[in-house]
């Protein structure tokens, strides 16, 4: 049982990552390929949405390994292939988006985040550590009352 465990164990470490590519979708010149993957693998899956399109097995991903195929074989450049796709899906389909006016909020809510949450736990910690109202002194009266009460109380 043991021998079986540690050869599944063995076998999954040196698994590569599973890619979605079918076979016919492989391009034979292989520096066509090499490219279409390096494109790919910065290309979001719309419907998985935190996969590469190279990773999904999605039919939109599918398409979109196609799409990036089909313009390098028409003779595209890397970038004008990703502009392409950026410009009909938008900025979203990037794995990693370009921190512009759009994508603002996207890379800064983290950030935002953080900083809130540690404002919250400072102004906490601080309330917390600031010294209780003071209260007042008794006055004689009650300072006598309250010795009456607790003589009572021992009685």
């Amino acid at each position: 049982m043991r021998v079986a465990s540690l050869l599944i164990c063995l076998g999954l470490a040196f698994a590569g990552p599973a890619m979605a590519v079918q076979p016919d979708e492989i391009l034979p010149d292989a520096a066509l390929e090499q490219r279409a993957r390096e494109i790919s693998s910065g290309l979001r899956c719309l419907v998985c949405q935190n996969q590469s399109i190279d990773d999904s097995d999605a039919p939109l991903a599918k398409d979109l390994r196609i799409l990036v195929r089909e313009r390098l074989v028409a003779g595209d450049s890397d970038r004008a292939v990703t502009d392409f796709v950026v410009a009909r899906y938008g900025d979203f389909v990037l794995l990693r988006p370009p921190v512009n006016a759009r994508t603002l909020a996207l890379w800064m809510a983290p950030f935002t985040i953080l900083a809130a949450g540690l404002l919250f736990l400072w102004r906490r910690r601080r309330m917390n550590d600031a010294p209780a109202a003071a209260t007042p002194a008794l006055t004689a009266d009650e300072q006598r009352r309250l010795d009456e009460l607790t003589r009572a109380e021992t009685d």
